[in-house]
């Protein structure tokens, strides 16, 4: 993941400045001095990495509260090339802004994101119950729509610090339902080179069903349990051709330089018409794999070696 030695590389994210994405592309050593390209969703940002305007793009994948991110995970399905490089948490809280003068008594009608509004149920219920939401395309897009004269809001929900960028002032703060919530981003790029194994590691794959017949979900998970990897995310989306036909987005512990990962997925491909390799990458909790003793790496290199003495005729070792 590089750009033209003359270049400054770019990163791509859903701008603008401000948002929880923002925050998360901050954490990328690599994109410090390089020029960040605000877009308005998923789709633009990995189309930047795809057409090569961007080294890099950093995404949502996952909410602690709302789950897996399907326009994310559905566009890491149908869109070829893309790697998943590494992973990033951003604790998700939200303060409600207005434009000074504005009371929370004056407030009829909210901007927020649909997330954002979906995480604020509680405190809108009980301090603004007869609101009504206007839809944003992000959570800086909600505040800065208040700056507009014939804005029909007047509030609107955002990441906390956003007063230090735009003149609004605060009417509430911490009024997430959730006070623990997380959103996962991931960097995503073309880079065929796998970050190297750190011991902490996660690797991400989608896989489909061969058919609809009984057990089949569970033939593919025993492809995992039988070698010793867990699985820290799996969610079913559907392919779209046909009611009842779903694809399977999967989060390994574990790296594919992993013996029991790499077997898990050489099993996988012969179970599966269709998987995806989206990459293995450092955690962002840095929380090292607990591996028992029988899924280690050298039970599997001596399992081949036992097998190759057989194939080549070696005498028996006593």
């Amino acid at each position: 993941m590089s750009a033209h030695p003359d270049q400054t590389p770019v990163y791509s994210y859903l701008g603008p400045a401000g948002t929880f994405t923002w925050h998360a592309l901050a954490q990328v050593p690599e994109a410090e001095g390089a020029e960040w390209r605000s877009v308005s969703n998923v789709g633009e940002a990995l189309d930047d990495v795809i057409a090569g305007r961007s080294v890099g793009a950093m995404i949502a994948v996952e909410n602690s509260v709302e789950g897996g991110v399907s326009a994310t995970q559905d566009a890491l399905a149908t869109i070829p090339g893309l790697r998943i490089i590494g992973e990033y948490l951003v604790p998700v809280n939200f303060v409600l802004v207005a434009r000074p003068g504005v009371t929370l008594a004056d407030v009829r009608v909210v901007a927020a994101h649909p997330v954002a509004y979906a995480q604020c149920r509680r405190f809108l219920e009980s301090a603004l119950p007869t609101h009504g939401h206007i839809p944003s395309a992000s959570n800086v897009a909600a505040p800065q729509s208040l700056l507009e004269l014939d804005s029909p809001a007047q509030a609107a929900i955002a990441p906390p610090g956003i007063t230090e960028l735009l003149d609004l002032v605060e009417l509430a703060d911490s009024i997430g339902d959730n006070p623990n919530a997380v959103t996962r981003f991931v960097l995503v790029s073309r880079s065929r080179e796998l970050p190297p194994r750190t011991g902490a590691d996660k690797t991400s794959v989608i896989a489909e069903l061969p058919d609809d017949a009984p057990g089949r979900l569970l033939e593919m998970l025993e492809q995992f349990a039988t070698r010793g990897v867990n699985m820290s995310l799996i969610e079913s989306r559907p392919i779209g051709d046909a009611l009842g036909r779903y694809r399977f987005v999967i989060d390994l512990d574990g790296h594919v330089h992993d013996e029991r990962v790499a077997d898990a997925l050489l099993g996988l491909r012969r179970f599966s018409p269709n998987v995806i390799f989206l990459g293995s990458y450092p955690r962002a909790d840095a929380r090292q794999i607990e591996v028992v003793s029988q899924y280690g790496d050298d039970v599997f290199t001596d399992a081949r070696d036992w097998l190759r003495a057989i194939l080549s005729g070696e005498p028996d070792v006593i």
